[in-house]
């Protein structure tokens, strides 16, 4: 049976460290951080304080030894208040996960956020399959549409559901003039982005869409889209001639109701 403390008993150096980082006033906080002594589980306690000013956290980033350590590290990065200068410099450190875990954070500076995604897509080519199937189900929208260029198939299977995923992205891939053919058949048959009419404009404008799909889209698009498409250069020349045809059908048509 353990023993009960006695409450007079003087309390452990990291007990009483720990309650005055809990209860701390900005004087004592900031005494703690500079204290020449502080070590890495003390420093992690004071990063845990979500209201800990940018000043005292610039000076903890200061500590090339705390730095040594990944996990001081990854709570300088995923802290509100850690100067700008600071993350960036210590974003390309870490984990693949964790820079996702930085993307999806709602209160990251978004050029933070940005810079996070950019280091993942920088990543993409040497990861192995499944971390893209993972990235691709629950990953940031950028990261979602830099997979979907790619066009593996089983990444196709999931990356159109992801949630991050905006029509932007999407649109985003569909301009590379040398799309892998499936992932314009993916978007065209998705539930989803195949109802979008900017998705099927961009569908319209890809040299890899099946001529089928763009016959099934033409007589949803305006006659000045479809007139923008039919200039020289913007479509393969056989499908102008349709686009043509659709556009003096459309005429055509008004025409008739005019004089009904």
């Amino acid at each position: 049976m353990s023993e009960l403390r006695d409450p007079k008993e003087p309390k452990s150096p990291d007990a009483d460290f720990s309650e005055r980082v809990r209860n701390g006033s900005p004087e004592s906080l900031r005494e703690l951080a500079q204290n020449p002594t502080l070590e890495e589980g003390q420093a992690a306690l004071l990063l845990a304080r979500k209201d800990l000013p940018a000043e005292l956290i610039e000076e903890i980033a200061q500590r090339k030894p705390l730095l040594k350590t990944y996990a001081i590290k990854k709570a300088l990065v995923l802290h509100p208040h850690t100067p700008r200068l600071v993350s960036v410099r210590l974003l390309r450190d870490l984990y693949l996960m964790d820079l996702v875990q930085l993307t999806l954070a709602p209160g990251a500076l978004a050029e933070l956020k940005r810079n996070a995604e950019e280091q993942v897509i920088a990543r993409l080519p040497q990861l192995p399959l499944g971390q893209k199937i993972t990235l691709a189900r629950r990953g940031p929208g950028r990261v979602a549409g830099a997979l979907l260029a790619e066009g593996h198939e089983q990444i196709l299977r999931v990356v159109l559901d992801n949630i991050n995923l905006s029509e932007a992205h999407v649109l985003k891939a569909l301009s590379r003039p040398k799309l892998i053919p499936r992932v314009v058949e993916a978007i065209s048959r998705h539930q989803k982005w195949s109802h979008s009419y900017n998705v099927r404009l961009a569908l319209v404008r890809q040299p890899s869409t099946t001529l089928s799909t763009v016959l099934s889209y033409l007589p949803e698009l305006t006659v000045s889209d479809l007139r923008e498409l039919a200039a020289p250069g913007i479509v393969p020349e056989n499908f102008r001639r349709y686009l043509q045809a659709e556009i003096q059908r459309r005429i055509q048509k008004g025409e008739k109701l005019q004089t009904e």
